[in-house]
């Protein structure tokens, strides 16, 4: 069975972790405890997460509500039937409008099952989903964190994850990915709900209003 983490035992892990790690209780006992973000493992949460590539969360929360107020729920055939001019109105940038239709593509021809492939393991669905246009190691891990609740993630592609780090643990700017992921070993099987402390830490931090 995948290691994943749920409601029954988040909070029971993310204490697990504390007990572990100093620097992780005191992100507890400042900020409390994290939310659980989760989305629903389907063709919609993939676009917000290509959307989310490489901008801030405001801009990636923009162009979806944007794409949301146009076509309501997103779904394969609705994206391929948008003019790229319709969905530059939603804020895509060229390369997003490419990185959304070649996964929408994939769906629609049926060379991707999102449910069959939410039983494989991180392995194989990080090679599947990479074998698409735009997808990289990042939009897999948050993909396979967030909608597939995955417990051992730990994603050194994503900015805010490493700036807490480094932060929390007063590591200096310029840390090998080597080292950071020697310190993260210490949190196996439940990267993942470190590194959501680790978000939340960040985003308390600064200020940072999170959506979904």
């Amino acid at each position: 069975m995948h290691n994943t983490f749920n409601k029954e035992n988040f909070h029971e892990i993310c204490y697990a972790l504390a007990a572990k790690d100093a620097d992780l209780k005191n992100i507890i006992d400042t900020h409390g405890l994290p939310p659980m973000w989760t989305r629903p493992a389907i063709f919609q949460s993939l676009v917000l997460t290509i959307l989310e590539q490489q901008v801030s969360l405001a801009s990636a929360y923009a162009a979806f509500k944007k794409l949301k107020e146009k076509i309501g729920f997103v779904t394969p055939k609705k994206i391929l039937a948008l003019t790229d001019e319709a969905l530059k109105a939603c804020y895509f940038s060229r390369q997003k409008i490419v990185y959304a239709r070649a996964l929408a593509s994939v769906i629609v021809s049926k060379k991707l099952n999102l449910k069959k492939l939410s039983v494989s393991t991180d392995d194989e669905i990080r090679d599947q989903l990479k074998q698409i246009k735009g997808i990289g190691d990042w939009t897999v891990d948050v993909y396979l964190m967030h909608a597939l609740q995955r417990s051992d993630l730990f994603p050194l592609g994503d900015i805010a994850l490493v700036n807490s780090l480094k932060h929390i643990k007063q590591l200096h700017a310029h840390i090998s990915k080597e080292e950071m992921l020697s310190i993260a070993e210490n949190w196996r099987p439940y990267r993942t709900v470190a590194s959501m402390l680790l978000w939340h830490a960040y985003i308390q931090r600064k200020g940072i209003k999170v959506l979904g």
